[in-house]
């Protein structure tokens, strides 16, 4: 396993709409298993490909508490199939946008359909925090990010942050 640098804003490849896997394969499972690595080194809760700079519709995510076993999920295309009525106000972070937090309301509760790692299709129920790093994740493999929640003052104020960061760095 590898540990993959983390795309940070304002590089464009964040902007750009992830392609399907055609097959899962073991560079994919490879994929998989330096992003797990990376996600854990950040630390985060998940990770789209695209933030690794591979614009494949793959995404690895694990809710645990710290005080709880390892929980870890990777998704290769997923797609939600239906959104719950009742909304949760989450307050986000991202591994791609550093020390910003932005209090999104998202859908309580998601079923997602994806394959899994031995390519198999699976159907997952989820809620809470699981389900709010579902969408957050989805978002990335669609070129969305959590700024876009943001009042386009705000957004225009974060940008204006990373790219001056940027430059010098």
């Amino acid at each position: 396993m590898a540990l993959l640098p983390i795309i940070i804003l304002p590089d464009p490849v964040l902007r750009q709409v992830s392609k399907p896997v055609e097959r899962v394969d073991d560079g994919v499972r490879r994929l998989v298993a330096d992003m797990f690595a990376t996600m854990y080194d950040a630390p985060g809760v998940g990770l789209a490909a695209i933030q690794v700079a591979v614009p494949r519709r793959v995404l690895v995510l694990d809710v645990a508490g710290k005080d709880d076993p390892p929980a870890p999920i990777a998704m290769i295309n997923p797609q939600i199939l239906t959104r719950g009525n009742e909304l949760r106000l989450h307050e986000e972070g991202c591994l791609s946008i550093p020390d910003t937090h932005v209090d999104i309301e998202r859908p309580a509760t998601v079923r997602v359909r994806y394959l899994d790692e031995q390519g198999v299709v699976q159907e997952r129920d989820a809620d809470g925090l699981l389900a709010t790093a579902i969408q957050h994740e989805i978002d990335h493999l669609d070129g969305r990010l959590i700024i876009d929640f943001l009042s386009k003052l705000r957004r225009d104020m974060v940008i204006r942050k990373f790219r001056k960061q940027a430059k010098t760095s």
